[in-house]
């Protein structure tokens, strides 16, 4: 798009973070870079996003409460995290962190490995140990 075209819609952004830098074409036809306060077809997309991670993370707290899974998985959708990232993080292999998603398992945890995960998730162990209603 052209420099002059670049959207100066308003959107949560520009409360957020000011203006977004854009990369334009200028007058000559060359790649400059130009400043925008937003983009409706951005703001409706990112609110989208936001409005399926939110519904992720209250299907995980509701899950947690059920007994149906450990808090280490709703803290992962809290942090935005997918288990191959949360996996790297702790040091450890896919497999062994989905069976630490298991109540039974998660429950017999040593200090180690729950500090691991508290400190992935910048929390401490027991608000890892007790997710609030």
């Amino acid at each position: 798009m052209k420099k002059d075209e670049v959207p100066q819609d308003e959107s949560f952004l520009k409360e957020e973070h000011g203006k977004e830098l854009c990369y334009a074409v200028d007058e000559e036809g060359n790649y400059t870079t130009a400043l925008s306060s937003g983009w409706d077809v951005k703001t409706i997309a990112l609110d989208n996003a936001l409005k399926v991670i939110e519904e992720r993370v209250a299907d995980a707290k509701q899950r947690v409460l059920s007994g149906h899974t450990s808090p280490i998985e709703y803290y992962m959708e809290v942090c935005k995290m997918e288990l191959p990232i949360l996996a790297s993080y702790v040091g450890m292999w896919q497999w062994r962190v989905k069976r630490h998603f298991k109540p039974s398992v998660f429950k017999r945890l040593s200090q180690r490995t729950l500090q691991k995960y508290a400190a992935v998730f910048d929390i401490t162990v027991a608000q890892l140990q007790h997710i609030e209603h």
